[in-house]
């Protein structure tokens, strides 16, 4: 059953088993507001058991970069706002993980972005990357990074 992810009351609920649950639903909520004020779009959550296609899908857009994550998905979501699809996935380590993918235009924008909750190590199946940090309200300090799409999907 889908969960709204409500960006005024955070919430935990579903990310229970993280160790850094607060700072995880912080940074969903964040998702959750960026997507209400931009697209006036209602952000949504699966239980990973419900979500295994979006799952899958993040999957193999990280075999471009042999990137595997090691803990275990949480929540996933997918769905389409204007001409872009987004998939999000978010870990137990308190990781978030999303796929940009547009599906038109004469340059179009696809990318995989990390972002990383406050109080986790940078997993190291992700070392290599370099991460900025930016401040949320709803999650403390998220550490971001990300990498161009060049595969078809």
């Amino acid at each position: 059953m889908p969960y709204v992810v409500d960006f005024q009351r955070v919430s935990t609920t579903g990310l229970e088993s993280s160790p850094v649950a607060d700072a995880l639903a912080g940074l969903r909520a964040n998702e959750a507001r960026y997507f209400f004020n931009k697209y006036n779009h209602v952000f949504s959550v699966e239980p990973a058991a419900q979500a295994q296609v979006a799952i899958d899908f993040v999957n193999r857009v990280l075999e471009e970069r042999n990137i595997m994550i090691e803990s275990p998905p949480l929540e996933a979501t997918s769905f389409q706002v204007e001409n872009i699809r987004w998939t999000y996935v978010f870990y137990q380590s308190g990781l978030s993980i999303n796929v940009l993918y547009t599906l038109d235009g004469p340059a179009p924008k696809r990318a995989v972005g990390f972002k990383l909750s406050e109080g986790m190590d940078v997993p190291a199946e992700l070392s290599d990357f370099k991460f900025a940090r930016q401040k949320s309200k709803l999650a403390g300090t998220i550490r971001g990074s990300y990498f161009v799409i060049k595969g078809e999907y």
